[in-house]
């Protein structure tokens, strides 16, 4: 993912679920796209299109710490910041609460 820079990086894991890989096609026919596996699971899910939606399987709240944040949060919040200025706006609707 772009978020990282690079075509690899390295983070904790603690797997108790995966994506069966009987539906990889399917999810990938859907729209869904994995850009990162491990050689073994699918690792990073993207939905094309979308600001910002990345899943990971990986945790990546192991590595951040207070002054320096894993590229997945960083790359959340700048996607909000985004929006907030002005990315949102134009497709916004009225709703009468």
């Amino acid at each position: 993912h772009e978020v990282y820079g690079d075509t690899s990086a390295t983070e904790r894991h603690r797997h108790r679920y995966e994506v069966n890989p009987e539906y990889i096609d399917d999810l990938e026919a859907a729209g869904l796209r994995f850009s990162g596996e491990s050689g073994r699971r699918m690792e990073v899910l993207e939905l094309p299109g979308h600001p910002y939606f990345l899943g990971t399987q990986f945790h990546p709240e192991f590595r951040s710490r207070p002054t320096r944040a894993s590229p997945p949060f960083v790359g959340l919040l700048d996607a909000a910041l985004g929006l907030q200025s002005g990315g949102a706006d134009r497709d916004a609707e009225e709703v009468e609460l």
